[in-house]
C-alpha cells in the first residue's frame, strides 16, 4: 500500500517498495562504512598503543629504539613543500579554466582530460618518473626535494579539479552583480568568487594532505629511506608511511610498525584538524 507524504515544500511524493529499498540500502552502506572505519581504528590502537615507548620519540634512530621522530619531521617537511609547489599552480590553473577560458574551448577540454588521466596513474609510476627525472636527470639525488616535486605532480590534478568545481559552484549572480557595479574581471575573481569558494578549495587541499602523508611507493624511489632528521632539502629521509613499510618489511620490528601506524593515524588527525581550523579562520576572515 502506497503512503502519500507531504513535505514542507508542499509537494507530495510516494513511498513505495523501491524507495524503501533504496533508503535501507543507503543506511546499510553508511553503517557498514562507519563500522569498517571504527574497526580499523580500533585494530590499530589495540595492536599499537602497548608498544608506544618513550625511546621511540628519540631524535636519533637506531635498531634498538626504531624511533619514528625523524619520520614525523620528514613528513611535516614533505607535506609543507609539496603544498607550496602544487597548491598555487592548481588554484591558478583552476581559476583560468573556470573564469577566463571560453566555454567549449578545445584546450580546456584537453587540460581537463589530461588532469583526469594523471589522477588515475598509479603512484609507483610517479615514483619511477621522479627517480628518472628528478633524481637522475636533474641530479637532485634521493632527497626530500625530489620527493616533494614528485608528490606535487601527484596532487596537482586533484587540487585543480576540486578548485574548479568549487569555483563553478559560485552563482553567476555574484559575478554579474560585481561586474555591474563596475568591478573588473580580476577584482571580481579575487574579491568575490574566490572568497565564496574558499570552503571547497580548502577541503580539496586537506584531502591532498591526506594523500601526501599516506604515500609510500613514490617516496621510496625519490626521497629514499634514510631514518634521520634531514640537514637540508637535498638530504634523504623517510616519512612515517615509508618508515612503517620498512619496519614491517624487515619483520624484526613488527610491534614498532604497529606503534608507527598509531602515530601515523594521530599525525593525520592532528594535521587535518589544524587544516580545518585554519580553513574556518580564513573563511571567517573573508566573510
Amino acid at each position: 500500500m502506497e503512503i502519500l507524504k507531504k513535505p514542507a515544500s508542499g509537494k507530495k511524493y510516494k513511498r513505495n517498495f523501491s524507495s524503501v529499498a533504496m533508503l535501507t540500502a543507503t543506511i546499510a552502506a553508511a553503517v557498514i562504512t562507519v563500522f569498517v572505519l571504527l574497526f580499523l581504528i580500533g585494530y590499530i590502537l589495540v595492536n599499537g598503543l602497548p608498544y608506544l615507548e618513550p625511546e621511540m620519540f628519540s631524535l636519533t634512530y637506531n635498531s634498538e629504539n626504531a624511533s619514528f621522530m625523524p619520520a614525523i619531521i620528514n613528513t611535516v617537511i614533505m607535506t609543507g613543500f609539496s603544498l607550496i609547489i602544487a597548491a598555487p599552480l592548481g588554484i591558478f590553473a583552476a581559476i583560468y579554466l573556470a573564469e577566463y577560458a571560453r566555454r567549449g574551448n578545445k584546450i580546456v577540454g584537453i587540460v581537463r582530460t589530461t588532469a583526469e588521466t594523471l589522477s588515475g596513474i598509479p603512484s609507483i609510476v610517479y615514483g619511477l618518473f621522479g627517480m628518472l627525472f628528478f633524481v637522475t636527470s636533474l641530479q637532485l639525488g634521493y632527497s626530500l626535494l625530489a620527493g616533494a616535486f614528485t608528490l606535487s605532480i601527484m596532487i596537482l590534478p586533484f587540487i585543480m579539479r576540486t578548485t574548479e568545481e568549487a569555483l563553478k559552484s559560485v552563482p553567476d549572480t555574484y559575478r554579474e552583480g560585481s561586474l555591474g557595479l563596475g568591478a573588473g574581471k580580476l577584482r571580481t575573481t579575487f574579491k568575490i568568487v574566490l572568497p565564496s569558494a574558499i570552503h571547497g578549495i580548502l577541503a580539496g587541499i586537506i584531502l591532498a594532505i591526506g594523500r601526501i602523508i599516506g604515500e609510500t611507493a613514490a617516496l621510496i624511489y625519490t626521497a629514499g629511506t634514510v631514518p634521520e632528521v634531514p640537514e637540508n632539502l637535498l638530504s634523504s629521509g623517510r616519512t612515517l608511511s615509508v618508515h612503517m613499510y620498512i619496519l614491517s618489511k624487515e619483520g624484526l620490528h613488527t610491534n614498532q610498525a604497529y606503534a608507527t601506524a598509531v602515530m601515523l593515524l594521530i599525525t593525520v588527525l592532528v594535521i587535518n584538524t589544524l587544516s580545518a581550523f585554519a580553513a574556518k579562520k580564513i573563511a571567517k576572515g573573508r566573510s
